[in-house]
């Protein structure tokens, strides 16, 4: 797996974006993925050193799709990556602030 099939996409909510003040920053990512790869996937893109990351697995809402018939949004994997100190700020979260 590439770095960019690793992270998927940032997550852009309100307490996602009030999380960036204190370096931390959130991206659904592979489901299969773990702390390192993500870790080691965020640096090379964004050119930023890692502290720490956490990780939520979410299963899928079940749904109805039609006529009663069951069905299941995908599963997913949610990842906030904490910064050091001395790193810059990823531009990407910057923009959008």
């Amino acid at each position: 797996m590439t770095a960019y099939d690793i992270i998927k996409k940032p997550v852009v909510t309100e307490a996602s974006m009030a999380a960036t003040a204190e370096g931390k920053y959130t991206f659904v990512v592979a489901t299969g993925a773990t702390k390192n790869e993500i870790a080691k996937a965020v640096e090379k893109i964004f050119e930023v050193k890692v502290a720490k990351v956490n990780t939520i697995n979410y299963d899928g809402k079940k749904k109805r799709l039609g006529a009663g018939r069951p069905g299941k949004r995908a599963d997913w994997k949610k990842a906030i990556v904490t910064l050091t100190e001395d790193s810059k700020p990823i531009e990407l979260f910057e923009e959008m602030v």
